[in-house]
């Protein structure tokens, strides 16, 4: 591995992260909601991916597929967030977070901005790293071929997902239901499941030697972050006190998908 155009990634995908959540920031203030940093997040790792892509010296075969891949996944999550919530108010997870810490500039950079820029860049370090690292052969290839396995059923289940869920909003019969068909009758968060595959198969796909091995912690972030950090449990915190939702607990899984238990007979609990 060259240490030297490793560093070189490091440093322009860090700077490229800190020009886009600054210009987010402006873009936040301007139009009154900081959840447009929800849009950047997927386009952060298209950012890192092309400048691993254009400034690694590693096999050009694992670049390429680390970069198309991210950036059908990266557009895609942006393009689907950006459609949901534009015209629409701050996000209730960012008023808490301003309610308890602040509104001042200083906090906003710190605990939106800077928070999200930093863990785009850790999160994405297999692929930095994968930029520099050997051919795709030997073991590489089943890591490569499992990878981009898991990251098919990922996108599905993310895209999936996120359809029959805006399908069943459009309907006003729905208003006030909760939503437990198809994929959400299988698990309460098939895009938060889906985003798990998606990088537990990138990193697959990108781990190369010991340096790339080490990189696990990658993944492991983001796993948290999807399980128990920012992704589900705030979900399920702001969604326990909805007319039947306890009900679709007892119901469906958590997180990982398996079928659907047999509503509970009347008079049961």
């Amino acid at each position: 591995m060259n240490w030297h155009v490793e560093l070189e990634i490091w440093l322009w995908a860090a700077v490229a992260l800190a020009a886009l959540q600054a210009g987010t920031f402006a873009v936040a203030r301007r139009i009154g909601r900081y959840n447009v940093v929800d849009v950047v997040w997927g386009l952060g790792f298209v950012l890192v991916a092309i400048i691993a892509a254009l400034l690694g010296d590693g096999s050009p075969g694992r670049r390429i597929i680390l970069l198309v891949l991210v950036a059908v996944w990266g557009l895609r999550l942006s393009r689907y967030l950006g459609r949901r919530t534009a015209g629409k108010g701050e996000d209730p997870r960012y008023t808490e977070l301003l309610d308890r810490y602040g509104r001042t500039p200083g906090v906003v950079i710190v605990r939106i901005f800077l928070t999200q820029g930093a863990a785009q860049w850790i999160i994405s370090l297999p692929i930095q790293v994968a930029a520099a690292a050997g051919p795709i052969r030997g073991w590489s290839r089943i890591t490569v071929a499992v990878g981009v396995l898991a990251w098919v059923a990922g996108v599905l289940f993310e895209a999936i997902g996120d359809r029959q869920l805006a399908r069943f909003k459009a309907d006003p019969a729905n208003r006030g239901v909760i939503m437990e068909r198809g994929l959400w009758a299988w698990t309460r968060h098939p895009n938060y499941f889906g985003d798990f595959c998606v990088w537990w198969g990138l990193w697959l796909i990108a781990v190369s030697g010991w340096a790339g091995v080490l990189t696990v912690f990658a993944p492991l972030i983001m796993s948290y972050l999807l399980i128990r950090g920012t992704g589900a449990r705030l979900l399920e915190q702001a969604m326990r006190d909805r007319p039947g939702y306890r009900e679709y607990q007892q119901r469906t899984a958590y997180f990982f998908p398996r079928p659907p238990r047999p509503a509970p007979a009347p008079g049961t609990a």
